[in-house]
């Protein structure tokens, strides 16, 4: 079960309805109950067809159910057996197939222990997410997995759920390792080897489009570009690195900016899949070519990838076995297992159209 975005605040006023009982509105076993005139363990019971109920209140309160349109509320019956079996997910985006296959792992993994996946977005904003954190906690989830906003710089929030004894997993963007189980992909590793794949391929001058540079990930990623040049004895030239924002307007211009330049790259790698199909949108509005102008890297899946001209070559991820990681993880630490955990998931660099130059 899955409850996304805005949904995620109509589900908690219905569990504090179904917990209060007060809003005619929706109709609670206390409703039932009066127009019977039973109690409500009597009327629970009988909607369970149990024997210690004679057949004809339970065929009456189960036809008043129906006519009163009843219906209960999981939330609300797992809190009163004192098991609430909920994982709140917290992801900075639903747009993206990055995060959607993410979150199809989560809850897989998460339904087959037994677990509701409650989904909240905080559209890459601190303020969000520190109110989808509240929310989650009001609602008395048993764990948190989480991908951190590009707006958060101040950790604070995060590090009050280690003193409320909240378990949380962090992925891909993560922070407080020290604290915290997470699940990233190999970025310094998989940065390094593709722009090796670029100068070992002919291109010349590789420029790195990244995000907000405090961001981890942004971190991982620009640091393996840059060995890659260091192993390669190329010059680092600051205004090849240009690093922003992760949006495609973001990435649109700072590819214009590279172009710009008075000797400009003659390839980019970008460090996500929206950076790099902005960058392939400005350098076929200029009129150059991918590859023989331009090559281009980015960090994708295999669908997407291979929808655009030139295919893009691309890292891949593992964005599935990621949301698997993260559940297991947080699973484990709801049985007892207090290991703070660092795990790795290898990536796989796809060689298509667009990174290959034809030096013939």
């Amino acid at each position: 079960m899955i409850i996304t975005g805005k949904n995620l605040f109509f589900a908690f006023e219905f569990y504090l309805i179904e917990r209060t009982m007060t809003d005619s509105k929706h109709i609670s076993l206390k409703d039932l109950a009066q127009a019977l005139g039973v109690s409500v363990p009597t009327v629970s019971r009988a909607l369970k067809d149990s024997p210690e109920i004679s057949q004809d209140l339970r065929a009456k309160a189960k036809r008043l159910a129906k006519e009163m349109n009843y219906r209960p509320n999981p939330f609300a019956m797992s809190l009163r057996k004192n098991t609430p079996r909920i994982i709140g997910v917290i992801v900075p985006d639903l747009v993206t197939h990055f995060f959607s296959s993410i979150l199809s792992g989560i809850e897989d993994t998460a339904v087959a222990n037994g677990y509701f996946v409650i989904i909240t977005t905080s559209h890459e904003s601190y303020e969000h997410e520190k109110r989808n954190i509240e929310n989650l906690v009001n609602m008395r989830v048993e764990g948190i997995i989480a991908c951190v906003s590009q707006e958060t710089t101040d950790y604070s929030h995060w590090a009050a759920l280690s003193d409320i004894n909240m378990p949380l997993i962090l992925f891909d963007r993560v922070c407080l390792t020290e604290r915290f189980s997470t699940v990233i992909a190999d970025g310094a590793e998989s940065a390094q080897a593709a722009t090796q794949h670029l100068l070992d391929t002919g291109s010349k001058r590789v420029a790195f489009i990244g995000g907000a540079n405090h961001l981890d990930i942004v971190k991982r990623r620009k640091h393996g570009y840059l060995e890659a040049l260091r192993a390669n004895g190329i010059p680092i030239e600051k205004e090849l690195v240009v690093c922003r924002k992760i949006d495609y307007e973001e990435g649109k211009r700072a590819t214009e900016s590279l172009l710009a330049l008075p000797n400009p790259p003659d390839a980019i790698l970008a460090m996500n899949d929206t950076l790099a199909f902005a960058a392939m949108e400005v350098i076929k509005s200029h009129g150059l070519r991918i590859p023989q102008d331009i090559a281009l890297i980015g960090y994708t899946d295999e669908k997407h990838a291979n929808y655009v001209e030139p295919k893009l070559s691309a890292v891949c991820h593992q964005t599935y076995l990621m949301g698997q990681t993260a559940c297991r993880l947080l699973i484990d630490r709801l049985r007892g297992d207090r290991t703070v955990r660092q795990v790795v998931i290898p990536t796989s660099l796809q060689i298509r159209e667009s990174s290959v130059k034809d030096t013939h």
